[in-house]
């Protein structure tokens, strides 16, 4: 990642984080652009800027770095209404459906999107795509054991797909495994999503379809937001 990018991610995360109201219940999402995010949140906490939040850490590292800078967490269990996440994404379309899973913590951030009334995504401009598959594999979550089954029958759906780890495979929070599944672009989004939750050994897969009510984007031309039905492209042509 160059300096340029992290800046850009910088940029749109602590844009984001100026969302969060005091008295919130906040959705933390996993990775480097959010981790930018979740910082801000915590200077703002110590600033005084904001008072009596409680944050759904959607990952045990995200947990531990919340902790560590002092933002109170709960749980789904006991808020299971979310007032706004801030997350990031490996790839957005012109819809704002997106792949997410990078960082291995799709099954919780799709729990915590589904909860959230507002779902805040936050990318630099390099994370735009015309069709999701272009730039980044599809992360399939799938129990441990059942890898070279699920790997088997997603290529018949036309993937390349591969073990994240290899022979050493990656282990999710959950203690399951990563298909990393590439398309040439995915056609028919819904359609796959309904073939893979049909799977009894996927978890759950990095398709985010109609979760998004806020994009926020850094890069050359700065910071900007789009609201869910506004078409990026006619700012970043891709």
């Amino acid at each position: 990642m160059s300096n340029l990018q992290a800046e850009w991610k910088k940029q749109a995360a602590e844009h984001a984080a100026q969302f969060v109201k005091s008295g919130m219940v906040v959705g933390l999402g996993h990775g480097s652009t959010t981790a930018f995010a979740v910082r801000r949140i915590a200077q703002r906490i110590a600033e005084g800027d904001l008072t009596g939040i409680v944050a759904v850490p959607c990952s045990d590292e995200v947990a531990g770095m919340a902790t560590e800078l002092g933002i109170p967490l709960t749980t789904l269990r006991s808020h299971p209404e979310v007032d706004l996440t801030i997350d990031g994404a490996d790839e957005v379309d012109p819809k704002l459906n997106l792949i997410k899973g990078g960082g291995g913590a799709l099954l919780r951030e799709k729990l915590v999107a589904k909860a959230s009334a507002r779902e805040i995504i936050v990318v630099d401009q390099t994370k735009l795509s015309a069709q999701l598959g272009l730039l980044f594999p599809l992360p399939v979550e799938v129990l441990p054991g059942t890898s070279p089954a699920e790997a088997t029958f997603i290529r018949t759906l036309g993937a390349d797909v591969s073990v994240r780890g290899g022979d050493r495979p990656f282990v999710t929070d959950s203690g399951n495994h990563i298909l990393d599944c590439r398309w040439a672009g995915i056609d028919d989004l819904t359609e796959l999503a309904s073939i893979l939750e049909g799977r009894e050994n996927v978890a759950d897969h990095g398709l985010f379809l109609g979760l998004t009510t806020d994009l926020v984007v850094a890069g050359e031309g700065g910071v900007r937001h789009f609201a869910a039905g506004e078409d990026w492209t006619e700012v970043y042509p891709v």
